[in-house]
């Protein structure tokens, strides 16, 4: 089960060329049962990350563009009336897949981002008073554009938290756009993957992660990392426990990614910057240069000992 998901990271490397961490990253994610969101420039390489996730999985999906005229029923559904039947008869949306991409998240409205809330947290959306199950395994990838950009609408901080891990692909070096510009078109290299898993691996998969031993010592360098976000005054808001939860589940799944059973404190700082980095924000301070995302996790871990 291991060597089939490393392959498929292996194939996805075959397209995104030079960025293994973040595709280590994307696995470790979804392995941990949790939503992916990813933030970068246009043009690096975000949405075809996101597709070639999903074809090696073998996982059904569909591609949304959020755009500023997208409306919640357009995400979720709508009930229209049968005139046959004389009664409302719903339309799912295209939330109602395994692997839903929603491409350029933060281009939509506040509202039309909202509709994902309960589904990113549920696996569920409430239609006319009902509360309709999605597939399983359901996940959000989505990708986003840098805020300073034009037409873009920030994700609240409620919306933030759903996102297990937030990774940032950047752009690539030397070589690897070299190999990027000699090669094949990576929409073409797309229409070629084959899966490489079946969900019924992925789901096995995510079972065997939750039983990866954590101990008593590493619990207590966890409690520590959130203790310290919350006491230490250079954080806006300390880490939730929901936060906590997600880095056990992540460090796990990092950890069953390198073949072992059992946690250690670097399994811990490996997934560390991607679970916290879009949680934290530095309290303001004036005179002094305001620290963002992966700075604060870089500080954090600095400051609290690792067992």
């Amino acid at each position: 089960m291991i060597e089939k998901l490393r392959n498929c990271a292996a194939q996805i490397g075959e397209v995104i060329v030079g960025k293994e961490l973040q595709i280590r990253q994307s696995m470790t994610c979804l392995l941990a049962g949790g939503h992916l969101l990813i933030e970068d420039a246009p043009g690096v390489g975000k949405t075809t990350m996101a597709h070639a996730i999903a074809l090696s999985l073998g996982l059904p999906f569909r591609r949304l563009q959020f755009t500023s005229d997208l409306l919640p029923s357009d995400v979720i559904g709508v009930s229209v009336y049968d005139r046959t039947d004389s009664r409302f008869v719903f339309h799912p949306g295209p939330i109602f897949t395994e692997v839903l991409l929603a491409d350029e998240i933060n281009r939509a409205s506040p509202k039309t981002q909202s509709a994902l809330l309960e589904a990113m947290e549920e696996a569920q959306v409430s239609v006319d008073g009902l509360a309709r199950p999605l597939p399983q395994p359901f996940f959000v990838i989505a990708t986003q554009n840098p805020l300073h950009q034009i037409g873009t609408f920030p994700l609240p901080e409620s919306q933030l938290d759903r996102f297990l891990m937030c990774i940032s692909l950047g752009y690539p070096d030397r070589a690897a756009e070299r190999a990027l510009l000699a090669g094949e078109s990576r929409r073409d290299m797309l229409k070629q993957l084959q899966p490489m898993a079946r969900p019924a691996d992925l789901v096995a998969a995510q079972l065997a992660v939750k039983t990866v031993f954590a101990s008593a010592a590493l619990l207590d360098y966890v409690q520590a990392l959130l203790a310290h976000t919350r006491a230490s005054g250079r954080y806006a808001e300390g880490l939730s426990p929901r936060a906590g939860l997600a880095l056990l589940a992540a460090a796990r799944a990092w950890a069953w990614f390198d073949g072992r059973d059992h946690l250690i404190p670097e399994d811990i700082q490996n997934v560390l910057p991607a679970v916290a980095g879009h949680r934290l924000h530095a309290a303001q301070r004036d005179g002094q240069r305001v620290l963002h995302g992966r700075e604060l996790v870089t500080q954090l871990i600095q400051a609290v000992g690792a067992p």
